[in-house]
């Protein structure tokens, strides 16, 4: 391509060359948006900017300087890189349409900067008599368009390095998730603003050959129209892959000159360029000739050929662990009287705890507890309020994400937040480099052979059996902890912390976790478990660290804590006050079944969460769904409401299936959920929030609006705040008010408690009373297992998604099933 484009320079007319090198131009700034929007997720409408500084410092100081242009050349770049750093400081700490419209703001700061400063500009008038390099014997047009079209080249190939090297797979890892590139080491804004700054150099390089191609520059051949083109470039050649802008240089360069007679159409043309791309090829040109030749390459493939196998991960179940974790001494994660305030909330208060190398330690506790602010503090995603965190003798408090992973501490999620642009092993070797990542364009550290062994051998080590050249977007939930897991291992971290591991899994794939977690602390490492699997827990733990409301309640081993009194009270309500109940306890006649449940199966993944559960809510009755963080609960409430698909099984409301009905349609039939977390609209009035709840049944709103308010007399108090302004207990009553206001058949209550102080929780629990008493049909999910119990007429326990225990609230109470659900044990 370079040689027919030299050839074409050295045939063509000068007016020709000068497409040319206009198109080769076109192509370098492509080039740098490319590292921008294709490989960083980053839009810029504002790289017209960095172009006009390239040109008029090369204009400025080749005409008024009398610079030779091949030390004015660098300089524009210079120049150009400098302002996209100052730039991205800033641009970078806001993201998306925010990002693109302070990038819109510099290009017209840039265009207005240089109208005023008409005495190094020239103003509205320019710079004139810009002279043209002399390059291979060659001068004017002809020589600034071999000029471009190396350039162009150059430009390729540095982006061919930078995406196929350490720092392209970091820019992308940014891309795909900020928060688990932090916890592997690589600082987030560094690399965006290394990628900005990049990009703002090739637009800088463009920039000084189009002011000696002109011959003149002036504000106006720097417009936003001008910008709006870099970035169809991109857009249309292909995002993310290498020959795209080259593509769409072509593309948006020659076209002007195909449609000349239709000029003042050009934006409407690239426009509709554009949506055509977007709406039949996403990826671009390029995106769409790379699916047609798949296409005609499956056609024409051998059909043996698609049965050959994939490269795996060889099978070493039996690994030893000094093969994939370096043997070394390790230090101990230390915290003391850590607390955490948001706002007025004190979510955190006077927790200590010690993780200590080759012991796995497990935190737990009841909903709303304060583990994940725990975790996010241990982390550093959270700054502490007060209180200090080290690694060893490194004290690591206050300081960012990426600070805690380098000094050793490394991190799963409870959703796995895998890289998904990245294959398998990519994911793996780029967590190696602990955020160190090298050369701008260098690759050792990532793509060397000793990385790539060490990887594979990290992955057979937790049991990844898969393809490793698969992208991580494409695995299965059980591979994705697998990998998720090896990746936090490839930091060589002295402390892994894991965040609820095992949420999805089967029943054999926890049996595996709990091997390979219990192999990782054997290696050495500490291993701190959040997690809401008692049995799990109970069965892998060294030591068990409790929290409840924020605080620490109990420490010991796994025995010292399933009979520790405090930790009975927190999970079953053992030995609280139970508020005065003016209905609760009596026995009542319950009329025909209203909702039926049968064989219910359902889940997010290939285990389901659900397994075949029968429950039965009669008219007038309140029923509890009990069980442990993670037994299903939730779930269940989601598909009652058709909010989650059941896999198998049936659900009815007085006869009507609710099965393969949308939430819209299960509202309409009279089943209302209050959701868990109350999800108030939180910028409407109390009274607004309260009216959209009559939607269903428009009717009579004001009636049961001041009905509500007379029920709930603290929200008659707020009635013209915004929701969001509320307390947590205040927002939970206009929750349960919104749902009463559709006039629900049955009402489902997901933990109406969570989160809430215990008198609020007394008021609460006042009201639940006063609606059983008028005979409103509930299903009541809560953590306050005692509380529930005393207001609830029947009661079901889940434990991993199957009923182990159903009966009268009374027989539930003195069942040794929920206990056992709640905290483990035999």
């Amino acid at each position: 391509m370079l040689v027919v484009g030299i050839v074409l320079a050295l045939t063509l007319n000068a007016y020709h060359a000068f497409v040319l090198a206009s198109v080769a131009l076109l192509a370098i700034v492509g080039c740098g948006l490319n590292v921008l929007i294709g490989l960083g997720g980053m839009m810029s409408f504002g790289h017209v900017g960095f172009y006009a500084l390239g040109a008029y410092t090369v204009a400025m100081l080749t005409t008024g300087a009398g610079w030779n242009f091949w030390l004015a050349w660098p300089a524009g770049v210079a120049v150009a890189a400098l302002a996209g750093g100052l730039l991205a400081v800033p641009a970078l700490r806001v993201r998306g349409p925010y990002l693109a419209m302070v990038t819109i703001a510099f290009a017209f700061i840039v265009e207005h900067g240089i109208v005023e400063m008409r005495e190094l500009t020239g103003g509205q008038n320019g710079i004139m008599g810009i002279a043209a390099p002399a390059f291979g014997g060659l001068e004017g047009e002809r020589a600034v368009a071999i000029l471009a079209l190396l350039a162009a080249v150059a430009a390729t190939w540095v982006c061919a390095l930078l995406a196929r090297g350490t720092w392209g797979a970091a820019i992308r890892a940014v891309r795909d998730s900020e928060t688990a590139a932090e916890s592997l080491g690589i600082d987030p804004l560094r690399v965006k603003a290394a990628a900005f700054v990049f990009s703002a150099a090739l637009a800088g390089l463009a920039g000084g050959l189009f002011a000696p191609l002109s011959g003149f520059v002036t504000p106006h051949s720097f417009n936003f129209p001008l910008s709006i083109l870099f970035v169809l470039v991109v857009m249309i050649g292909g995002a993310g892959s290498i020959a795209g802008p080259l593509i769409g240089a072509v593309i948006v360069g020659l076209l002007p000159e195909w449609l000349a007679s239709l000029e003042e159409f050009r934006l409407l043309f690239f426009g509709a360029l554009l949506l055509v791309v977007l709406l039949v090829a996403p990826g671009g040109a390029v995106g769409l000739l790379q699916g047609l030749s798949r296409r005609m390459r499956l056609a024409d493939a051998h059909p043996a050929a698609s049965a050959q196998p994939v490269p795996t991960v060889p099978d070493m179940p039996d690994m030893p662990a000094g093969e994939a974790i370096a043997v070394r001494e390790r230090q101990p994660l230390r915290a003391s009287g850590l607390a955490m305030v948001f706002g007025g909330l004190r979510a955190a208060s006077g927790i200590s705890l010690t993780v200590q190398p080759g012991v796995l330690t497990s935190l737990i506790g009841p909903n709303g507890a304060g583990k994940s602010t725990v975790i996010n503090m241990l982390t550093g995603f959270y700054r502490p309020t007060e209180g200090e965190i080290a690694v060893g003798s490194a004290a690591c408090g206050g300081q960012p994400a990426f600070r805690f992973a380098r000094a050793g501490v490394a991190r799963t999620y409870q959703t796995s937040l895998l890289f998904g642009s990245l294959t398998v092993l990519d994911n793996v070797t780029l967590a190696m480099t602990g955020g160190r990542l090298g050369g701008f364009l260098g690759s050792a550290r990532y793509a060397a052979p000793a990385a790539r062994e060490r990887a594979a051998r990290l992955l057979a080590f937790c049991g990844y059996r898969g393809d490793l050249a698969t992208p991580a977007a494409g695995l299965a939930h059980v591979d994705r902890r697998l990998v998720e897991i090896a990746r936090a291992l490839a930091t060589d971290p002295d402390i892994l912390l894991l965040d609820e591991p095992a949420a999805g899994l089967s029943r054999e794939d926890k049996g595996r976790l709990a091997e390979l977690l219990t192999r990782v602390a054997r290696a050495g490492i500490g291993v701190l478990v959040v997690e809401h699997d008692m049995p799990l827990v109970m069965g892998i733990s060294d030591r068990i660290v409790v929290i409840d409301a924020g605080k620490p309640l109990a420490e010991g081993t796994p025995a010292e804590i399933r009979d520790d009194p405090a930790v009975r009270r927190a999970y079953l309500g053992e030995g609280e006050g139970v508020p005065a109940l003016a209905t609760a306890g009596g026995a009542r006649h319950a009329g025909a079944e209203l909702l039926g449940i049968g064989a219910l199966s359902a889940g997010y993944g290939a285990a389901p969460v659900l397994q075949r559960v029968d429950i039965q809510v009669r008219q007038g009755e309140l029923v509890a769904l009990l069980g442990a963080n993670g037994a299903g609960k939730s779930t269940l409430m989601r598909a009652l409401a058709g909010l989650h698909r059941p896999v198998q099984g049936g659900m009815h409301l007085d006869g009507v299936a609710l099965e393969d009905l949308n939430a819209e349609q299960v509202v309409r039939q009279g089943l209302i959920l209050v959701p868990e977390g109350r999800q108030v609209f939180p910028e409407l009035s109390v009274l607004d929030n309260i009216r959209l709840g009559a939607f269903r049944c428009p009717a009579g709103t004001e009636a049961r609006l001041e009905a509500m308010l007379d029920r709930f007399p603290r929200l008659r108090e707020r009635a013209h705040q915004r929701a969001g302004l509320l307390s947590g207990g205040e927002q939970q009553m206009l929750a349960i008010a919104r749902g009463l206001m559709a006039q629900p058949r049955v009402l489902l209550l997901d933990e109406p408690s969570l989160g809430l102080a215990p008198k609020v929780i007394e008021d609460l629990f006042a009201v639940l009373d006063r609606l059983r008493g008028e005979a409103l049909t509930i299903l009541l999910v809560d953590q306050m297992a005692s509380l529930a119990l005393a207001l609830a007429d029947r009661a079901y326990v889940l434990e991993g998604g199957k009923v182990v225990a159903q009966g009268t609230a009374a027989d539930i109470a003195g069942d040794s099933a929920l206990a056992k659900a709640y905290l483990g044990g035999h």
